[in-house]
């Protein structure tokens, strides 16, 4: 499982980073803590007698398909069984979409993933981070943290998003839709 973000304090707790946070609400349910690997921060833990590995790339949202990629090999996993968490403009705030496959829809980090899997057939969470800003200021909006508002509902969303995620790898990509998408 990888959640997309950008490493460092700079971009901690903002909209870009919510797949980060998907994955740190998830080890935090888990009790584990990440450790620094090759391309990104790791976790492991067990699930009905399966690993599940968690992913925080460290190579920066553009090149977030170096980090999966490598991960995928070193694990020797198909893309099918990697779920990719992200954010997503077109979705209203808090609102949390699983697909089998799809296209990037201008996201940078699942086109880098696309181009060095050569595919667009692996499972993506896309976190819905609403779009309220103004023509021309999608880069600034992305990168800036919720509003009050949004931040006071965010530990309900992210548990939403952890247990998706714990549906996802314990029944499966259908369940996950079925149960999950709103």
């Amino acid at each position: 499982m990888a959640g997309l973000g950008n490493p460092g304090l700079k971009y901690e707790g903002t909209r870009h980073n919510i797949g980060f946070a998907v994955l740190d609400q998830l080890a935090a349910k888990k009790s584990i803590r990440f450790e620094t690997g090759r391309y990104g921060e790791v976790a492991k833990f067990s699930l009905a007698g399966q690993q599940v590995v968690l992913l925080k790339p460290s190579t920066f949202m553009n090149l977030s398909g170096d980090a999966v990629l490598y991960w995928m090999r070193q694990l020797k996993e198909v893309p099918e069984n990697v779920l990719v968490i992200t954010d997503d403009l077109a979705l209203p705030f808090g609102k949390i979409r699983i697909r089998p496959k799809g296209s990037s829809g201008g996201h940078n980090g699942l086109s880098d993933i696309e181009a060095k899997l050569q595919s667009a057939a692996y499972p993506r969470m896309r976190m819905g981070i609403g779009s309220d800003f103004p023509k021309g200021r999608q880069a600034e909006y992305v990168l800036s943290r919720f509003s009050g508002d949004e931040a006071s509902g965010m530990d309900a969303i992210l548990e939403k998003a952890a247990e998706a995620c714990l549906c996802f790898c314990s029944r499966g990509l259908s369940v996950a839709m079925n149960q999950f998408n709103s």
